[in-house]
């Protein structure tokens, strides 16, 4: 009977420890993106809008029309996803794209192989601030080709987005080529 309980016994303390011993360990090195964070730069300033008037050109086909809005979060979230998408901080991206830096530019851009559809991340610096991002999306293949282009400018005194600009051409084939482009520019 002692022996039969010293073997639960052990048979309980190892399952016990073998539960405390799954518990997550906690990282004290901090984890850093390859690349210029994007996704995570667009977040940062759409969180520091809300109720913002943005005169806004949009240009579909030749069609020019220009209209005052009002934008909320959400709404900044779907006009600058495309920025989100662009994200390359992603670990089948890793090895795909080469960077340049100097003190005011730095570019990450897709090796000449890649198949990545963002071609190119440029982020301007002004001072050390970054006070624009330009990236270029294209996907190509035999019945379809795309391209936008899309830039944002951070107005250099108050850290906001000043303007920005989507410029975006698409071709299927055998019908006529798509081109849209939009302008916003947010009131003072």
């Amino acid at each position: 009977m002692k022996q039969q309980k010293s073997f639960s016994f052990g048979i309980i303390f190892i399952v016990v420890f073998g539960l405390f011993s799954c518990v997550d360990e906690v990282s004290t090195s901090i984890e850093t993106d390859p690349y210029f964070d994007l996704k995570g730069f667009i977040e940062e300033h759409i969180l520091q809008f809300d109720s913002v008037q943005v005169t806004k050109t949009s240009q579909i086909q030749g069609e020019e029309k220009e209209v005052k809005v009002i934008y909320s979060k959400e709404d900044w979230e779907e006009e600058l996803s495309i920025f989100k998408e662009a994200d390359i901080n992603k670990a089948s991206m890793l090895q795909s794209y080469k960077t340049s830096q100097s003190d005011d530019l730095l570019i990450h851009e897709a090796l000449p192989k890649s198949k990545e559809k963002v071609k190119y991340i440029k982020v301007a610096y002004e001072n050390g601030i970054v006070s624009s991002v330009s990236i270029k999306i294209a996907d190509d293949n035999l019945f379809y080709s795309s391209s936008t282009l899309a830039e944002i400018y951070i107005d250099h005194s108050t850290q906001l987005i000043d303007r920005y600009s989507i410029s975006s051409s698409q071709k299927i084939w055998f019908l006529d080529e798509n081109n849209m482009i939009i302008k916003g520019s947010v009131a003072p």
